[in-house]
This record gives C-alpha cells, sequence and structure tokens, in this order.
C-alpha cells in the first residue's frame, strides 16, 4: 500500500490509501468480502427501474449519498487504510518494508507531512471514533419499530450499522498510521505530478494541455516556490474542484477523485461558515462602537 497526503487548504489535509494490485488477492478479509458485497448491492439499488417494486430503492440510495456527503473526508480518508491485523503487523516488522507517502513538497514541507500523521494517528482522533461508534451501537435498538414498516428493510438499523462500521474503520486506520509512525515504516516521497497539479490552481486544464509538461518533469520540486504558512496566513483553498480531479488523473488513481470532491466541497463550506462568522461578528461589533455615548 501506499500514502498520499494531499493539502486541501493551508490548513487541512486529506489522507488517502491506496492498496496495490498484488495486495488485494491476498489480503482480501472476510469484512472487506462483505463490504465489497455491501457496496455492489448499493450500486445496483442506483440503478434500479422506477415502479413501486423497486423505485424505493432509487430514493434510498439518493438520500443515503446525501448523507454520506456529510461524513467527515477524515473519516473517509482513514477507512481507506487497512486495519491492523496481526499477520500486517508481523510482516510490516519483519520485513521492515516502508510504506510509502507522497506528498506535493511545493506546497507542504516534510515535517509538516509529519505532524499532519500524526494529527491523523492522535489519540484524540481515535478517542473521537471509539465514542461515535459505542454511541451508535447503543442508538441501534432505537431503530426497532422501523423494522415494523411492510415491504421495506430496516434502513435506519442498516444506516446506524454503517456508521457504527465506519467509525470503527476509521479508528483502526488511526491505529495503523500510528503503528508505522512508531516503528519508522513510512518513506516520504515528493511528487512533481502532485505539483502540476497543484500549479494549476484553478484553471481548468486537461491532461492534453499538460502532456509536454509531465514528460519534462523532474522528481525534485523547484526550490524557489514557496510554501504557504499555515500559522500565519491566512487559510485558503489549495485544490478547487478544476484540479481536484486532475489529481486523481495524473497520479492514476481514479477511486482518489471521489475522496477529493468530497474533500473540497466540506472545506470550502467549512471556510465559507468561518467567513460568514467572521463578518457577522464585525457588524456586531460596529453597532456596538455605534451605540457607546461619546465622550
Amino acid at each position: 500500500m501506499r500514502l498520499f497526503l494531499l493539502p486541501i487548504s493551508t490548513r487541512r489535509s486529506l489522507i488517502y490509501c491506496q492498496r496495490l494490485n498484488n495486495q488485494l488477492s491476498s489480503e482480501t478479509t472476510y469484512v472487506d468480502r462483505l463490504t465489497t458485497r455491501a457496496s455492489n448491492t448499493w450500486l445496483r439499488w442506483e440503478k434500479a427501474e422506477k415502479g413501486w417494486r423497486t423505485g424505493w430503492q432509487r430514493k434510498v440510495t439518493h438520500y443515503g449519498n446525501k448523507l454520506f456527503e456529510t461524513i467527515p473526508h477524515e473519516e473517509w480518508g482513514l477507512k481507506s487504510i487497512p486495519p491492523l491485523s496481526k499477520r500486517r503487523k508481523d510482516e510490516e516488522l519483519k520485513g521492515k518494508k516502508e510504506v510509502e507517502v507522497i506528498f506535493p513538497a511545493s506546497v507542504i514541507a516534510e515535517d509538516k507531512v509529519k505532524l499532519a500523521l500524526q494529527e491523523f494517528a492522535g489519540d484524540e482522533r481515535q478517542a473521537l471514533h471509539t465514542k461515535w461508534m459505542w454511541a451508535t451501537i447503543i442508538s441501534m435498538p432505537l431503530s426497532a419499530p422501523a423494522a415494523l414498516i411492510p415491504v421495506l428493510p430496516n434502513i435506519p438499523f442498516f444506516y446506524m450499522v454503517f456508521r457504527a462500521w465506519s467509525h470503527w474503520r476509521a479508528r483502526s486506520g488511526s491505529r495503523h498510521i500510528d503503528f508505522l509512525l512508531d516503528n519508522r515504516l513510512l518513506k516520504f516521497t515528493t511528487s512533481s505530478k502532485l505539483q502540476l497539479a497543484y500549479e494549476a490552481g484553478g484553471l481548468d486544464v486537461s491532461m492534453k494541455k499538460l502532456d509536454h509538461d509531465v514528460g519534462e518533469c523532474r522528481e525534485e520540486a523547484p526550490k524557489t516556490i514557496s510554501k504557504p504558512n499555515a500559522e500565519t496566513d491566512m487559510e485558503r483553498m489549495l485544490l478547487t474542484q478544476s484540479n481536484g480531479g486532475l489529481v486523481s488523473e495524473l497520479m492514476d488513481v481514479p477511486e482518489l477523485e471521489e475522496h477529493l470532491q468530497r474533500a473540497i466541497k466540506q472545506v470550502e463550506k467549512a471556510l465559507r461558515a468561518e467567513k460568514e462568522l467572521q463578518e457577522e461578528k464585525q457588524d456586531l461589533d460596529n453597532v456596538n462602537k455605534e451605540g457607546e455615548p461619546k465622550r
């Protein structure tokens, strides 16, 4: 497997794990097979024909996908990292096979990448997913009345099962990163292709326009490009909807695009909310100043 650490804004990053083809067949667990079966069922429901027999399946997937979009991108990213089984732990320790961490050096320094990984693997992150995992499990009996509805399956119950599994899987991914950090099994690698995607910014570029640049790009990113300072600079977006898809295209990881688009939407929404809150606070301060008696 290999990890991608992709800054979405100057203060928030996406983590994603790509499982290599030769690992998929040998490391597939029962949980993985069950997850694949559930995903295939969901895809089949999305393509269900309209009608009273199967029309409800399309509605369930329509509203379900909207709910999925509200799940934090950090959770989705951590879920992509396989759980640390005893077999995997022994193989990684005995083989001392380093896991590659790919990042754009022109945007984020290696020490910042390590800090970001430590946050993903921190006790606070693991405690968060543990708390919500158990909260969801405890809430499952509340969905029992929905089972009385004829024809339709108990959707609330299955959603709670999914959320409990999702938090468990995210916590497992966090623990795996923690293990890799503690045993120094991470190899940090910069990518000039990623740099091209970030440089594209908000431009509507395609692979055809960048083919000649990719052919000439070097593995070392230019040192003349200044990196954003997350501590002093105002938070701003580093990826947009246009060049978010370009990242997965250049890195030849099609499944990464969905994670990026979701993360970009969530961060953009969060920044808009913060900006509106600051503007409201500024307006309130101005009103209070105008209302103060003059001396």
